[in-house]
Order: C-alpha cells, then sequence, then structure tokens
C-alpha cells in the first residue's frame, strides 16, 4: 500500500501509512523513499534516507539508484558526492545500478570527468543505460563529437541503444551539424524499430533541422502519427534560422487550425519571424492571442515580444511590454536597450543602461557593444570608458562585437591612437573591426594612415564590404587622392563583386568637385547605375559652392527639394551659393521659399564639456551666465590671431550688411565661443574638444588653426562630417573638409 501510495503521488497518505507501520522493513523504507524522490521532494527525501540508517536499517540499490536519479533530476551535485561517499563506504561502489547512477549524477551536474572515470572503471556489466548516462552527458556539456564517438563505440560493443539513447546521439549530432552521421544515426533507428517513438522522432526533425535540412525535417514531421509541439517548435525555429519565415508562419497557422498545444516556446520562434518581416500588423494579431491564452506573462513570452517590437522600430510598444514585466532579466533589459540604441534614440538607450544597473542586472556582452555604440555616436567619452572599465571588472572574455564598438568609439571620439590599441590587442580581428579603423583614420583626418590599414587588412587575406569602401573613398576625398580613389571605385565591381551604392557615388562626386574635375562629377552623375540620392545632390551642391557652378547647383537643390521637401540643407546650401557669389537677392528669395514651405533649418550649435556638464553655444549666443566674459575673451582671440596672420574670409558672411557687422558675425559664431570658453575654464595642456551639428565654417575653421598655433593648444573639434584636430597652426583634415 505504501509503494502505491508513492507511486500514485499521495505521499502525504504514504507517510502516514508508513508511521503507522509497527514493523518497517528496508522495502518499506525504500518504497516511501522512492516516491518522495520521484515527485522531488528533496528535503525529505534525504531525511528519510538518513533516518533509514540510523535506524538500522541498510538500503538496497534499489534505495540509492532513487535518490541518486532525484540528484541528476534537480544537480544535486553536494547531495550525490555524499551518496557517492555513502555507497564506496558500504561497497556498493561497484553495483552497475548503482555506479549507472552516479555517471547520470556527474554528467548531469557537468562534472564530466568525474563521469568518464567511475565509467572507464566499471571492469564489467556496462549496459545501455551507463552508455546512454554518457552519451547524454557529453551532447549536454558541449562534448558533442565524443557523444558521437561514444554512440559508435557503444555499438561496437555490440550494446543496443534504446528509446532513450537516440536522442541523446541526435541531440549531439544536431549541434555539432553533424548531418552525415546524424542520417546513419536514422538508419539504426528504423532498423531497431524506434521509428515510431514520440521522442525519437522528435529529436530527429530537430536533428535534420538544425542541419538546415528543412526537407529532411518536413518529412520526418509529416510521417509523425502524433502531433507533437515540440516537433513543430524545431521546424519553426529551423525555418527562422534558414530565413523562412513565411514558411514558419505557415507552420504557426496549421498548430492553430489543428488546435495544438502552442508554448511559451512555440511564439518566441513566430515572433522572430515578424522581428525581421517588419509585419507589424499580423504581429499584434500575434500579441493578442498571447494575451487571450494566458502566455503574456511568461518571460521567454514577453523577452521576444520586447525583442520583435523594437526590432521593428516600435519603440513605444517595447516599452509597454517591458513595462508589465515584474521579473525581468538581462535579457528583457538587452532587448530593449539595444532596440533604443539601433533606432538612434541613443540618450535614452544610456539612460535605460543606466537603469539597468541601478536595478542590480550585470549586462551581457551584447548590451555593453550597443551601448558603446550609442556612446560613440552620442561622443560621450568618459561615459563609454566608464562602461569599457565595468566590462573587464566583470572578468568577461574577450569579444570580438564589445572590441569591435571599442574601436569605433575612440575613432567618433577623436581618439584614434586609443582605437588603434584596442585593435592591436584583437586577438582575432574581422571586417567590421579593420573597417572601424579605416573610417576611423579617414574621419580624423589621417588618410594616408587609413589605406596603408586597407592595404594590410587585405594582405591578412579579409575581403572589404560596402561599407569598408565608403572609409576608404572618404579618406580619398580628403585628401585629393583622386586617382587612387578612381582605383579603388573601379575595384569595387571588378575584383570584390561589390555593386557601388549611393554613398560610394557621392564620395567620388565630392573628391572630384574638390579637386577642380566639376566635368568628371557631372560625368560620373550622368553615368551612375543606381538612382542618384540626397546624399549625392548635396555632393554636387557642396562642390557647386566652391566651384561657383550655379547652374548645376540649382538642378541639385531642385532634385533634393523633390526628395524630401521639408529637408531644410539644400534650402540653406543654395543660399549661401548665391550669398558667396553676391547675388543677395536671389538668396533671400530662397529663404523666403524655404519659409513659405515651412521648412525650418537646425541651427548651428558647438557644445563643449566641462566638469560633467555639456554647454552648449549658438552663433551669437548671450544666454551663458558668463557671457562677458566669454565675448572679452573672444575680442582677445581675434586681436592675437590677427596680429598673427589671420584675416576674417568675408564669404562666410551671409548676411547683405558692412563689413564691421560681417566681421563682428564671423567673430561670434558658435564654435568660436565655445573655445573662449575652454581657454577660459578648462585646465591647461588638456585638449579642448568641441562638437558641432553642422559642418564647421571655413572662416572658424582658419581661425582654429591660428589659435592653436598662438595659444600652443590642441582643439579637437568635431563637425558632421569628420574630426579636425588643430596643433600648431595646422589642422589634421589638411584642408579638406
Amino acid at each position: 500500500m505504501i509503494a502505491a501510495y508513492s507511486n500514485s503521488g499521495k505521499l502525504v497518505e504514504a507517510k502516514q501509512l508508513f508511521d503507522q507501520t509497527p514493523k518497517r522493513s528496508s522495502i518499506t523504507w525504500s518504497s516511501l523513499i522512492s516516491g518522495f524522490c520521484r515527485y522531488d521532494h528533496e528535503t525529505e527525501a534525504l531525511h528519510l534516507f538518513w533516518q533509514m540508517q540510523y535506524e538500522k536499517h541498510k538500503p538496497s540499490q534499489f534505495t540509492l539508484g532513487s535518490v541518486l536519479r532525484m540528484c541528476s533530476t534537480n544537480c544535486l551535485l553536494s547531495k550525490g558526492e555524499q551518496i557517492h561517499a555513502y555507497a564506496i563506504k558500504t561497497q556498493f561502489d561497484t553495483n552497475v545500478f548503482v555506479v549507472t547512477g552516479l555517471v547520470d549524477v556527474y554528467a548531469k551536474c557537468r562534472r564530466i570527468s568525474e563521469a568518464e572515470f567511475l565509467f572507464g572503471a566499471m571492469s564489467h556489466g556496462k549496459n545501455h543505460v551507463t552508455w546512454t548516462a554518457m552519451i547524454n552527458g557529453y551532447s549536454q556539456n558541449g562534448k558533442e563529437i565524443r557523444a558521437i564517438e561514444f554512440f559508435r563505440d557503444m555499438r561496437a560493443e555490440g550494446i543496443e541503444a534504446n528509446q532513450y539513447t537516440y536522442p541523446s546521439v541526435l541531440t549531439a549530432c544536431a549541434a555539432a551539424s553533424a548531418r552525415g552521421f546524424g542520417i546513419q544515426v536514422h538508419g539504426c533507428v528504423v532498423r531497431d524499430g524506434f521509428g515510431a517513438n514520440v521522442f525519437v522522432e522528435s529529436s530527429l526533425v530537430d536533428m535534420y533541422a538544425k542541419c538546415g535540412d528543412l526537407s529532411s525535417a518536413k518529412k520526418a514531421l509529416e510521417t509523425m502519427e502524433i502531433d507533437d509541439v515540440v516537433s513543430w517548435n524545431s521546424m519553426i525555429v529551423g525555418c527562422v534560422r534558414q530565413g523562412f519565415e513565411e514558411e514558419a508562419l505557415l507552420l504557426f497557422k496549421k498548430m492553430h487550425v489543428r488546435r495544438m498545444g502552442i508554448d511559451d516556446f512555440t511564439y518566441p520562434s513566430v515572433l522572430n519571424c515578424f522581428a525581421s518581416m517588419k509585419d507589424l500588423r499580423n504581429a499584434k494579431s500575434v500579441h493578442s492571442l498571447i494575451v487571450k491564452t494566458g502566455f503574456e506573462g511568461y518571460k521567454l513570452v514577453a523577452n521576444a515580444l520586447v525583442d520583435m517590437y523594437a526590432k521593428q522600430g516600435n519603440l513605444g510598444c517595447a516599452y509597454e511590454v517591458f513595462n508589465k514585466m515584474t521579473n525581468r532579466d538581462v535579457i528583457s533589459w538587452t532587448s530593449l536597450v539595444t532596440g533604443y540604441a539601433h533606432n538612434s534614440f541613443h540618450e535614452e538607450a544610456l539612460k535605460l543602461f543606466c537603469e539597468m544597473r541601478i536595478a542590480g542586472i550585470a549586462p551581457d556582452q551584447i548590451v555593453i557593444a550597443s551601448i558603446l555604440s550609442s556612446c560613440a555616436e552620442l561622443t560621450v567619452l568618459e561615459f563609454g570608458q566608464q562602461v569599457q572599465a565595468n566590462y573587464i571588472k566583470s572578468g568577461f572574455g574577450s569579444s570580438i562585437s564589445v572590441n569591435n564598438s571599442l574601436v569605433t568609439m575612440y575613432a567618433k571620439c577623436g581618439c584614434i591612437e586609443d582605437a588603434t590599441k584596442i585593435f592591436n590587442s584583437m586577438q582575432t580581428q574581422n571586417v567590421i573591426t579593420w573597417t572601424s579603423l579605416i573610417v576611423g583614420y579617414a574621419q580624423n583626418g589621417k588618410a594616408n594612415e587609413s589605406l596603408q590599414f586597407y592595404e594590410e587588412m587585405i594582405a591578412s587575406g579579409t575581403k572589404p564590404d560596402f561599407i569598408t569602401f565608403i572609409g576608404l573613398l572618404f579618406a580619398c576625398s580628403h585628401a585629393g587622392l583622386v586617382e587612387q580613389a578612381k582605383s579603388y571605385f573601379e575595384s569595387m565591381e571588378k575584383v570584390y563583386n561589390i555593386k557601388p551604392g549611393p554613398d560610394h557615388y557621392a564620395c567620388m562626386i565630392d573628391l572630384l568637385g574638390r579637386s577642380g574635375k566639376m566635368n568628371e562629377a557631372e560625368k560620373l552623375l550622368n553615368e551612375m547605375t543606381v538612382e542618384p540620392d540626397a546624399t549625392v545632390w548635396k555632393a554636387i551642391l557642396a562642390a557647386c559652392r566652391v566651384h561657383r557652378n550655379i547652374d548645376l547647383a540649382e538642378k541639385a537643390a531642385k532634385c533634393l527639394f523633390e526628395l524630401d521637401p521639408k529637408d531644410a540643407v539644400p534650402y540653406v546650401m543654395l543660399s549661401n551659393i548665391y550669398s558667396s557669389a553676391g547675388k543677395w537677392e536671389d538668396a533671400a528669395r530662397a529663404r523666403r521659399l524655404m519659409k513659405y514651405k515651412g521648412v525650418y533649418k537646425e541651427p548651428g550649435r558647438s557644445w563643449i564639456k566641462h566638469k560633467s556638464k555639456v554647454y552648449t553655444f549658438m552663433s551669437e549666443d548671450r544666454s551663458h551666465p558668463m557671457t562677458n566674459e566669454i565675448y572679452s575673451k573672444v575680442d582677445e582671440v581675434m586681436i592675437k590671431i590677427k596680429e598673427d596672420g589671420y584675416v576674417p574670409d568675408m564669404s562666410f558672411a551671409l548676411h547683405d550688411i558692412n563689413e564691421e557687422g560681417k566681421e563682428l558675425g564671423l567673430a561670434y559664431h558658435g564654435e568660436k565661443l565655445a573655445v573662449a570658453f575652454g581657454l577660459l575654464f578648462l585646465p591647461e595642456g588638456v585638449p579642448i574638444r568641441i562638437y558641432k551639428n553642422l559642418r564647421v565654417c571655413g572662416d572658424c575653421h582658419t581661425a582654429m588653426k591660428f589659435i592653436s598655433r598662438v595659444y600652443h593648444q590642441h582643439i579637437i573639434l568635431r563637425d558632421s562630417n569628420c574630426f579636425h584636430h588643430f596643433k600648431e597652426g595646422i589642422c589634421s583634415c589638411g584642408d579638406y573638409w
């Protein structure tokens, strides 16, 4: 009766009957212990096990087997080791049944070497259960090849596999992508008569799907007599991984129609489809089904919802799901933070990252890489350095994605030497690493070094990609290297089979325009194999300003008006071209047209950081509490650099006023106010770092060169196009920007 109650899960009744039994035998004790072990009442089971011995009853091999099975199922390593010690003491360590249980405990507790030792010490009696325990242990501990080898050795020993052996070895085949061996195992399955076993069939579907053989996986699924949710989930995951989202969704619909028990593993795979397909309408339908079926509270499903909405750019829905979660883990936070970062909401990403740390969640490598990318875009160097320091202290191993983000961050913050140090410390570099450094050197005015790194990249056997050539052509454009740029541009299709995009054409047109080759620029524009986009026409406009080609400028501006009527850039650029040519009425007309169409120019802003606070300046800005001191410093600076040879460039004074008014307007540009602030308040010897949302004007660029020489000051100015490192009267861009 005790055994009957225990086996059926009626443990209270079993214990009551046990307590009422006047004379208890070892069998009585074992029956009760077996029940508590089977239903995972570990505390009670172990208490009974030790009490049994205290009352002078010797456990049998079956008692030990029950306790060991509970230890392996719940990964109770220390308890398993205690049972092992007891087995040695009572000479059960030679019993095949007990040793098999010990092998299973150590294997499932990730102590595979101990399991190997016990297995090897067995001189005789190894049966299919012992072999299966080892195969399963290898498979679960990332030693898939050893699992496959053990299965082969097992067959060679003449030991027959069973319905537990086959799923273990098929799992190993899936993890190792050993499709060929998996097919051989499939043959053994059929020959041994396990082809109709649902667990074996499910493992076959999973193996074929993970090995990329969706056709065989589908055949295995279709031959199953039972609609097994696990098998269908494996098929859906396989389709998603191979990029067959439509097929995955079709399978999901069939599951729904067949009223199969869709679970918390089905939904995340389906939501992954919508993340890549950008199908918001159907995604919301599935979300409704999730709510209806009560799975919204499952962490796995909620995380997938956050990730899906974030990847679709619907950050409002992503945050709403995230906010409802009561038990957020690192995946929940990472999905949301990376979503904000990838959708260019970098400030919000940084704020969420800080909240994540306050909540006590340790970041993983994925969120670290994303947050470093946001630091790069916002040029918040100190914050990025703090993230890097915490990452190093966390003890994570080297991560190529984190290192790539660090290279990009330091390069985009103007610290190209630090970017190079990270690059050199990396054990392996991929195309992203090389490209980050190539682009970084180009943006920091070191075109020759950029091209040198490209040659080293090619020598290393790494093939360039679409982005690499943008960096290369940008470097050539800012160094006036026309012939080299032409060579790189031609090699894209001829050597690397990369079709040039609008960005590549824009770089080439920009270079030809800067180099006085307007005819070639127009010819390339007319020969483009892709439709010119706004980037290309803006490059044409910039070239027209240099060469005062008003007719072509008007054509480019007209195209830009059509592409994006609300973009202020073409109106401003065209007005500036008219102004520099002295056509004040045309310039005024362009600005009136801009106002008439309700287009507003983003005001130029320059900002500088001091003592963890950001100070922003606009042209002729008088909002700062230290305005008088700043303007006095500007006046002092202007006097000193004029004495050194600086002459204001009136072509950048874009208002039709008298000469004195033009000169004062130039003197109080935002970047000059920012540098005056830096000279006043930053410690001596510290580089002045200024950031600007628009391209620096020619007059300010010239003034910065003189300021760096007169004041012996290193000035780092990042505008919307590149970095300018001013030292001793020279700019790193070589006056190409």
